[in-house]
């Protein structure tokens, strides 16, 4: 009899508290979404958490939860006619996020009110970058490339990723011309530790292939490193770098203080991805091709897939990256030079 008391006692607890944290769970759930649903004024890009009011019945609130989705709003109407006529594009641009669904209809290009470049049009709107400076294009193959970029764009999204010439002239627009001077310390800085100064060993059995190749395919550039600017290279076996002639800096120095801020966004987007200047300045010359760029990016990783296999996922995704990063800055350089 104890026992049955007991159990009853322990049964009917059970449920109470099973109640009790179902009801409590129900309730953390919608002060949830009322904490993240944003304000009438957010931004077009930012998410809006939507759920379906119940009217308490069980089977509502679950239907309600199963169509619970996320949306993005569209853009907020705007204030003046000065706005309606541009549309200015999110910091968020810059960094790779999709940054909302496509609003226009049709990209267009003409030559900029003030005669100077030319701009984008997305259907009456004028591309703005993301500090809200008219985007002007030095010449209007560069325009045209930039509206490709953009009606190639999908409904569901804008994706950034897929415009890097529209990167790159946001870059060489506000980043370089406030701070141009930062750039080229930062890349002579790296100049000492440059990809084709670095050499591997010679007394190793596990690097003396790796030694060989970069003899036959590096030393070729660096021989036309000391035609161009007069001072012979040094090469090192160093991760840490090493000296180069004082000669040979001020020369690559006075070259880049010599660029305009489309030559040096391109310079610096390629020695970035290449880790290396002379592979840059040898692009920016017209002594490397982008494949030949490549093969020299990639030299001892290539040599290492050669010997023990591609994995995929991995090496074909970076070789991808690659290409795009070093072909989108070879042609937005040849974009932005006037015939």
């Amino acid at each position: 009899m104890a026992a049955e008391i007991v159990r009853r006692s322990l049964k009917a607890s059970n449920f109470s508290l099973l109640r009790t944290l179902t009801s409590f769970q129900t309730r953390s759930f919608s002060n949830l979404a009322e904490s993240v649903q944003p304000e009438s004024d957010a931004p077009s890009s930012s998410f809006t958490f939507s759920e379906n009011s119940g009217d308490g019945d069980s089977n509502s609130q679950r239907k309600s939860a199963i169509d619970d989705n996320i949306f993005i709003k569209g853009p907020k109407k705007a204030s003046s006619s000065k706005e309606a006529e541009s549309v200015t594009m999110p910091m968020s641009f810059m960094t790779g996020s999709i940054v909302g669904k496509r609003f226009y209809q049709k990209v267009t290009t003409r030559e900029a009110e003030d005669g100077n470049g030319w701009s984008v049009m997305l259907d009456y709107r004028t591309l703005k970058t993301p500090s809200k400076r008219p985007l002007k294009c030095p010449t209007l193959a560069l325009a045209k490339a930039i509206a490709a970029e953009w009606e190639y764009q999908e409904v569901d999204g804008i994706r950034p990723f897929t415009m890097p010439l529209m990167k790159l002239s946001c870059t060489a627009l506000e980043r370089v011309p406030l701070t141009r001077h930062k750039i080229i310390e930062y890349l002579m800085k790296k100049f000492p530790q440059d990809l084709v100064f670095c050499r591997a060993p010679g007394d190793n059995d596990l690097t003396s292939g790796v030694l060989e190749r970069q003899v036959e395919k590096i030393d070729p550039l660096l021989k036309w490193v000391e035609s161009e600017f007069g001072f012979k290279p040094t090469v090192h076996t160093s991760f840490f770098g090493g000296n180069q002639d004082d000669g040979l800096v001020s020369a690559i120095g006075s070259v880049l203080k010599k660029t305009d801020d489309c030559e040096l966004a391109t310079i610096d987007a390629i020695a970035s991805a290449a880790h290396s200047l002379v592979i840059a300045l040898g692009i920016f010359r017209g002594r490397l091709g982008i494949e030949e760029a490549i093969e020299l990016i990639r030299l001892e990783e290539d040599l290492q897939v050669d010997n023990w296999g591609l994995v995929e996922g991995g090496h074909d995704v970076d070789i991808a990256d690659l290409r795009v990063q070093i072909a989108s800055a070879v042609v937005f350089l040849g974009l932005t030079r006037r015939v």
